[in-house]
C-alpha cells in the first residue's frame, strides 16, 4: 500500500509505493557505445588544458603535475564563480578514496566556499554530480563549487522551515532507528523517512553548525571518512550507479546572528526518474522503502 510522506528538511511530499518496483519495462537497455575517446582534461599532465589552478591539496607547482585535489576555474559556469576541484589524479570516485584523500578533498571544498563567503559571496555550496545520468559532463570524478550574490529561494525556505520547526529538522529526522544505517563517532548516516529516491542517504555529525565552511578539522575530517564509507556501501549493494552529493549548509549570516541550522551532506542516487506524475503534482514517488534500504545499507 503507498503512503504518503512529508519531508520537514527539503519541504517534499513524497509517496513511497514499493509495489510499482515490479513494473514491467519494454525498453532495451543501453548499448554503452557512447564512451568519449577524447583526452582527460583533468589528469596529470593535462594541466594546461584547464584554465590557471587557483587551489590545490598535495605537492607540486601551481599547473603542474604533484597535486592530490586540484581546484579550477568551470570553463562553462553556470554562475560567474564556479570551479570545479579534481577529486584525485586518477579516476577514482570519492567511494574509492584513501582516508587521507577523503579528508584533502572535504577540507578543500570548505576552504574553496570558505574564501568565496570570505570575499563578499552570501551563499556557497559544494557538490558532487558521479556519472552523466547525475549531470557530470568529463568522466574524471570531479566536485563543483557555486558561489552566489543572493540566498537562493529554496535555501531561505529550508531556513524558514528549521526556524518555525524550534527543533534540529537534521537530528530529528536521524532519530528513527529503523533508519539508521551507522551510528558511530558522533555521525549518523541514514536513509530520511521521506526519501524522494531510492536510497537516499543523509549524512551528519552532532555537533555540526549551521555552516559548512566553519566546520572544525575533525568534524570535517570524520565526515569525510563517513560519507566515503557510505558512497562505498552504496557501490557494494547497487554497483556503480549515478547519484548526487550535495553538501547543505546556511548562508553567510547578513545580521550577525547564526541562522538556527545544521548543516549536512545529503547523497540521492539516480537510479529511478521523475516522471508526469511528479511533474504534475510536486509530490515524489520512491519504489523502495526507507527502512528496507536502510537495512541493505548496513555493513
Amino acid at each position: 500500500m503507498s503512503q504518503l510522506r512529508h519531508d520537514p528538511l527539503s519541504g517534499r511530499d513524497v509517496i513511497v509505493a514499493a509495489g510499482r518496483a515490479a513494473r514491467p519495462t519494454t525498453f532495451a537497455p543501453a548499448d554503452g557505445d557512447g564512451a568519449a575517446t577524447t583526452e582527460c582534461p583533468f589528469c596529470p599532465g593535462a594541466e594546461h588544458t584547464t584554465p590557471p589552478e587557483v587551489a590545490r591539496a598535495g605537492r607540486g607547482e601551481p599547473d603542474q603535475p604533484g597535486w592530490q585535489v586540484r581546484v579550477v576555474p568551470n570553463l562553462y559556469p553556470i554562475v560567474e564563480t564556479h570551479e570545479v576541484a579534481v577529486l584525485s589524479p586518477d579516476h577514482r570516485s570519492f567511494g574509492e578514496l584513501h582516508d587521507d584523500e577523503a579528508v584533502a578533498v572535504l577540507r578543500v571544498l570548505r576552504d574553496r566556499v570558505h574564501t568565496h563567503l570570505e570575499s563578499g559571496h552570501v551563499y556557497g555550496v559544494a557538490i558532487v554530480n558521479h556519472l552523466e545520468a547525475a549531470g557530470a559532463s568529463i568522466a574524471h570524478p570531479h566536485a563543483q563549487v557555486f558561489a552566489l550574490d543572493e540566498v537562493p529561494r529554496a535555501v531561505e525556505d529550508a531556513l524558514t522551515r528549521v526556524r518555525d520547526a524550534g527543533v534540529d529538522l537534521v537530528r530529528a529526522d536521524a532519530a528513527p532507528a529503523e533508519l539508521v544505517v551507522t551510528r558511530r563517532d558522533g555521525i549518523t548516516v541514514w536513509c530520511p523517512h521521506a526519501s524522494a529516491s531510492p536510497y537516499q542517504l543523509r549524512i551528519a555529525h552532532d555537533e555540526s553548525g549551521p555552516r559548512f565552511d566553519l566546520a572544525r578539522d575533525v568534524e570535517l575530517d570524520a565526515m569525510a571518512i563517513a560519507l566515503r564509507d557510505a558512497l562505498e556501501r552504496l557501490r557494494e549493494v547497487l554497483g556503480d550507479v549515478p547519484y548526487n552529493v550535495i553538501l547543505h549548509t546556511a548562508p553567510r549570516s547578513t545580521d550577525d546572528r547564526a541562522e538556527p541550522f545544521h548543516w549536512y551532506v545529503e547523497v540521492i542516487p539516480r537510479i529511478s526518474v521523475p516522471a508526469g506524475f511528479e511533474q504534475a503534482t510536486g509530490i515524489w514517488v520512491n519504489t523502495v522503502p526507507p527502512d528496507v534500504a536502510a537495512e541493505a545499507l548496513r555493513p
